[in-house]
């Protein structure tokens, strides 16, 4: 059942829906298909895959952010509170937190924001510390600061409209945080650009990372093959299904 569905700024609505145990059982990086309800103008007919945007087990709830771009996101936004949305999962693997690290950095842009969001509430229960580097086009369109803050997330906002986000400026973010021994692991989500930048930096200082990959899906479960991509594995190109073999993946096997 929807408990609410809200607009978040002129691009991203947050939804949240109550939920069986299963569902609320998803850990960070895993996804839903969502069945997106028909409208006059639309009807979809495949399910949208959506990134978990948060998780309340006690509560039985999961929520989700989501940009409204084409018909299905059309239809999720008709939703209100009391309406009904069939959902399936949680689906696919998700981040690997090691509570061992004392400090990883979580690098974001567009949709990615809403994936990265629940590594705050883990690497806080964890007692890892957390700093993020989020990337959009305006100030205006920036989301998941205030949550990573409220989980005691140093924020570093980066955006084109102030000329901060191009990759240079990360690279000597990053290099600052490296420095400064803040920088255990990579978790990142949303851009190939940010992605090059942060493997040749782990190449350079032995830093372990993840990426959660994004890509079109049709089933979700693996069976159709739709969002095979290809990975460097020890040399070796190998082909993997986004949906079922990820879509979080070791950072340095990825190829943008």
């Amino acid at each position: 059942m929807v408990l609410s569905n809200d607009s978040v700024n002129l691009e991203y609505r947050h939804l949240v829906v109550r939920c069986g145990p299963v569902s609320a059982s998803a850990v960070p990086g895993q996804f839903f298909q969502l069945l997106c309800p028909h409208t006059d103008g639309d009807r979809p007919f495949l399910r949208r895959p959506m990134s978990l945007y948060g998780v309340n087990p006690a509560r039985r709830e999961v929520e989700f952010l989501y940009k409204v771009a084409g018909a299905g996101t059309r239809g999720l936004a008709t939703l209100r509170a009391g309406d009904t949305i069939d959902i399936m999962g949680p689906l696919g693997t998700g981040f690997t937190l090691d509570p061992k690290l004392r400090h990883i950095v979580a690098i974001g842009r567009g949709a990615g924001l809403a994936t990265l969001a629940p590594l705050a509430q883990a690497a806080k229960a964890n007692g890892t510390k957390v700093t993020a580097i989020f990337s959009a086009r305006r100030p205006e369109l920036m989301v998941s600061v205030d949550l990573f803050k409220g989980h005691g997330a140093e924020v570093i906002a980066v955006t084109d409209s102030e000329s901060t986000s191009g990759p240079s400026n990360i690279e000597r973010l990053l290099r600052g945080l490296i420095a400064g021994g803040r920088c255990e692991a990579f978790y990142t989500c949303g851009s190939s650009r940010l992605l090059r930048v942060q493997q040749r930096l782990a190449r350079e200082f032995n830093i372990p990372g993840q990426v959660a990959m994004e890509q079109q899906m049709a089933c979700g479960i693996g069976l159709c093959f739709c969002c095979v991509r290809d990975f460097n594995v020890g040399g070796e190109i190998v082909h993997r299904r986004v949906c079922w073999d990820g879509p979080v993946f070791d950072m340095m096997e990825a190829l943008p």
